[in-house]
């Protein structure tokens, strides 16, 4: 059976920014398009919609740039509309060199939306589409409420696509507008549209609402789909759109198809988008989630020791990412193991024992445990002579005040040497941390970890003396370190979940000496 090639078009920038909230700004919007095409390798993607403001002007022209100096402005796409030529005139004003233009796919939508009959419309895109040919602009038609009008309106879609099938449209994109069908509507949809126009590229466009935009898919692909459309992170309007790394490995591992996509860099662009759009990725998220490469239970740390009999095709080294061994109530003594082994620590069957009661002891708080706090959990059970802290904070003071920056002044103890700094910042914890940087870098010569993620939790209730967790991801040279500080205070827990992460540093380095 010949491998059957799909093609992927990212729509990120133009739908997913359709989510309620999210709003880009230019600059994020170039780095989100430049890391889709040149890292994940997208075949196409959809940057933003015609004529809505000059800053989507000024973010379109800036992504056609890039694309051009890459050779790959043939890429890039804008949505633009049936509107005498005006969406035309705005896409080459950006040096964009391909329209999607949107036009109605259901009798309702023509006639309620746009008062016209379909003779009218057809007319419309006819000279629009013939319009951007003369321009140099290359076409590809969204049948919008496609869905809707295969359910309600068949011959109406028949009769549009009939008159556009001769006009050198590129693609014909069949969107599911509101989300309302199922695999098996998708499936008796295309196979009709395949058997009338068999040799025509039909891109499919799901939605979310009935969370099946990525079975859609692939019952698409399954009928003959050339194209998909999907969105990072799943972002989109209402319920979103079928997320990328969901649609990619489906297509691989379940239907055997080939995509350029480059799965490693998946993580990458979910944490991105992440970041810019404010919206947060669910932590059960497949593939791209906090949690899916975790384990807590222990009879699966087991498993995987014997033969890998908890693992299945996506393991995470595919996407950038590594297995961890969740630190709980429910962890038992081999995945206590695992994360001991990892960190090269060799208990006795005892004090494994009380380490494992220990931690199921705050599982049952509901604290997290993370495996660079088992260290200190030893240290704290066993009671043994641990080595001493290389890094220490012998004092410091932050202070704040209306109308000027927050600053710190901080001593610190390195490897039995003592350091002073003083810095301000955007808050009492940045300008904590700038003092370490400078210490670091000016009397040690070496680079800071940098901040990832920083994440704040009270337990229930909210009073307003309860102790923070602070939870804190730090990258050190690609290799990621989350550690945690409790306390009453927000700053001082923060600080604590440094000096955990400096510590860290410290002992391995004086352990490879």
């Amino acid at each position: 059976m010949k491998t059957k090639f799909v093609e992927i078009l990212d729509s990120t920038l133009r739908d997913g920014e359709q989510t309620n909230g999210v709003s880009f700004l230019p600059h994020e919007k170039l780095m989100i398009a430049r890391t889709l095409l040149h890292d994940v390798n997208v075949d196409r993607i959809e940057v933003g919609s015609a004529r809505v403001s000059e800053g989507e002007r000024e973010a379109v022209s800036m992504i056609c740039r890039y694309a051009s100096q890459i050779d790959r402005l043939d890429r890039v796409e804008v949505l633009g509309f049936v509107d005498g030529g005006l969406s035309v005139d705005w896409i080459v004003s950006t040096g964009c060199r391909t329209l999607n233009l949107l036009a109605k796919g259901s009798l309702k939508h023509c006639r309620q939306q746009l008062g016209k009959t379909p003779q009218q419309h057809v007319a419309d895109i006819r000279s629009t589409v013939a319009y951007a040919h003369r321009q140099g602009i290359a076409v590809n038609l969204y049948l919008e409420d496609w869905s809707n009008g295969m359910k309600e309106s068949p011959d109406y879609v028949y009769l549009l696509m009939d008159a556009l099938i001769d006009t050198g449209i590129r693609r014909f994109m069949l969107p599911d507008t509101l989300g309302i069908m199922n695999p098996l509507q998708v499936i008796e949809y295309f196979r009709k549209m395949l058997k009338r126009y068999p040799d025509t590229h039909f891109d499919f466009h799901a939605h979310n609402d009935y969370d099946l935009a990525v079975s859609n898919s692939l019952a698409a692909v399954l009928s003959g789909a050339r194209g998909l459309h999907v969105t990072v992170n799943g972002l989109g309007e209402r319920c979103g759109n079928a997320p990328i790394s969901s649609v990619q490995v489906i297509l691989k591992d379940q239907f055997h198809a080939q995509t350029n996509i480059c799965e490693d860099k998946l993580n990458v662009i979910s944490r991105m988008v992440e970041s810019y759009s404010g919206i947060a990725v669910a932590p059960n998220q497949p593939i791209i989630g906090d949690n899916v490469f975790t384990q807590v239970a222990g009879v699966h740390a087991d498993g995987d020791n014997k033969d890998r009999l908890y693992q299945n095709d996506l393991v995470p080294e595919r996407f950038g990412r590594r297995r961890e061994y969740a630190l709980g109530k429910t962890s038992g003594k081999a995945n206590i193991a695992k994360n001991l082994e990892e960190l090269g620590l060799e208990l006795t069957p005892e004090q494994q024992r009380r380490v494992t009661d220990r931690i199921t002891e705050l599982g049952d708080k509901k604290e997290i445990v993370t495996q660079e706090d088992l260290p200190y959990i030893v240290s704290d059970v066993l009671k043994h002579d641990a080595p001493e802290d290389k890094v220490k904070l012998v004092s410091y003071i932050v202070t704040t005040a209306y109308g000027l920056k927050p600053g710190a002044n901080i001593k610190v103890e390195i490897n039995g040497r003592q350091y002073e700094a003083s810095a301000t910042g955007d808050g009492q914890y940045d300008a904590f941390v700038k003092s370490l940087r400078y210490i670091y870098r000016k009397y040690l010569g070496r680079t800071f970890p940098i901040l990832q993620n920083y994440a704040v939790t009270i337990p229930p209730g909210g009073r307003t003396d309860a102790l923070v967790q602070t939870v804190i991801t730090w990258n050190d040279n690609g290799r990621v370190l989350r550690t945690r500080g409790l306390d009453a205070d927000q700053t001082e827990a923060a600080i604590k979940a440094t000096f955990k992460m400096l510590n860290i540093i410290e002992n391995e380095q004086s352990q490879q000496l």
